[in-house]
């Protein structure tokens, strides 16, 4: 398993010698200046490279080549933003860039009510209010018939939330639902934001996961040609928003994709947050079921609430067995490896998002990735994996 770190780019305030110092062996990044649709050029990826690597570090993962809401819809524009993923996909693997996590969520990226909530005596996370989410949906944004997908006593409560609001509280809220995060859609406004939801209105679930397979079907033999490895990242949270399909949730959508495309290219990104914000997902089962499917993993653990509400809770101490998950992880590892078809497999791993400590509370930081808080988490994760290698499962 091997230790890696998010990078922004040129404009992270956190800088590749900081990274280094962490103690990370590489760097997870992208070109993040390329709207989707286009063709990150050969130029710019080697040029980057060139940075990380003038660094003392590897660019091990790309995260990700953004993608569209046409390519999930097979809009009328899908052909031509495929063509152009599969070439900057074709250029990253000449580069040398040989593991590619991407996401196929609707509209919505990683999704937080919450991005300053305090955890007393253990800094800010992020969080995902379930009732603050309704009270958007239902009673801000006004999507057509969202009531229809709660319980009469959550609607009940989402109204009161709402009602103790201020205009700014809302707006904050709206804000950190439909803002740009890492990764993300560009801002959008309500109106606009609508728009885009209505767009799946007749999309079912069963129609996203074709469209799923008919681009994996359409990519797969480019990555296999140069050597790359696709790792698909969860849905996050892993459930139905905006009454939008959710299709990479579950075991159940884990084993529908790898069945419909069995190509050891099209992986997965075991993103333990994410998966994990579902009490019904068996992590620990999952990360040694699909251990041949598994490139790259963010660890990260949450605590979650009985209504669906969960905040980002320090590495090793949330609802997640963290330690058996990493220790689930390295032994299916070693076990692949005694194959010699796969012996040179290895999961890149990166500390997946940080509470903000005191010491940045004032410093600018893309929300879930402060330097201290990703540090703490990697130092005590770098500390589980050491102890599980050496002393073995």
């Amino acid at each position: 398993m091997k230790q890696t770190w998010r990078w922004f780019g040129k404009n992270d305030p956190i800088s590749l010698e900081n990274i280094r110092q962490a103690g990370s062996d590489g760097i997870v990044s992208a070109l993040h200046g390329y709207p989707p649709g286009t063709v990150w050029s050969k130029e710019d990826i080697l040029e980057h490279k060139q940075l990380i690597e003038d660094a003392g570090l590897t660019w091990d993962v790309c995260e990700s080549i953004w993608m569209s809401d046409e390519i999930k819809l097979k809009g009328a524009a899908a052909v031509k933003e495929v063509a152009a993923w599969k070439e900057t996909l074709q250029n990253l693997g000449e580069a040398g860039v040989k593991t590619v996590c991407y996401n196929f969520m609707p509209v919505v990226d990683w999704t937080r009510t919450d991005l300053k909530h305090p955890i007393e005596g253990k800094g800010i996370a992020l969080r995902f209010d379930m009732i603050d989410f309704v009270a958007y949906d239902v009673y801000v944004l006004k999507r057509p018939n969202a009531e229809n997908d709660y319980e009469p006593a959550t609607l009940e409560l989402a109204k009161k939330a709402l009602a103790e609001k201020s205009a700014e509280e809302i707006a904050l809220l709206e804000k950190n639902i439909i803002a740009g995060l890492p990764g993300g859609a560009e801002a959008a406004g309500t109106g606009e934001f609508a728009q885009r939801i209505a767009q799946f209105d007749n999309l079912s679930n069963e129609d996203m996961r074709n469209n799923l397979v008919s681009f994996l079907e359409e990519v797969i033999p480019t990555a296999e040609a140069n050597g790359i490895s696709l790792a698909i990242h969860p849905d996050d949270p892993p459930f139905p928003l905006f009454g939008l399909p959710r299709i990479v949730s579950t075991e159940s959508d884990l084993d529908f994709m790898f069945g419909a495309v069995k190509s050891p290219a099209n992986g997965l990104t075991f993103c333990v947050g994410s998966f994990g914000a579902r009490a019904d997902n068996d992590l620990v089962k999952m990360a040694s079921k699909y251990i041949d499917r598994i490139h790259f993993t963010h660890l990260r653990n949450v605590r979650r609430n009985p209504d669906g509400s969960f905040h980002e809770a320090e590495h090793l101490d949330g609802d997640l067995d963290m330690i058996a998950i990493v220790q689930s992880l390295i032994s299916a590892e070693l076990a692949s490896k005694a194959d010699d078809s796969k012996k040179d497999h290895e999961i890149y791993m990166r500390p997946d998002h940080g509470h903000l400590l005191a010491f940045e509370e004032n410093s600018k930081v893309n929300p879930g990735y402060s330097y201290l808080g990703r540090l703490k988490g990697m130092a005590e994760l770098r500390g589980v994996i050491q102890t599980i290698e050496r002393f073995g499962s």
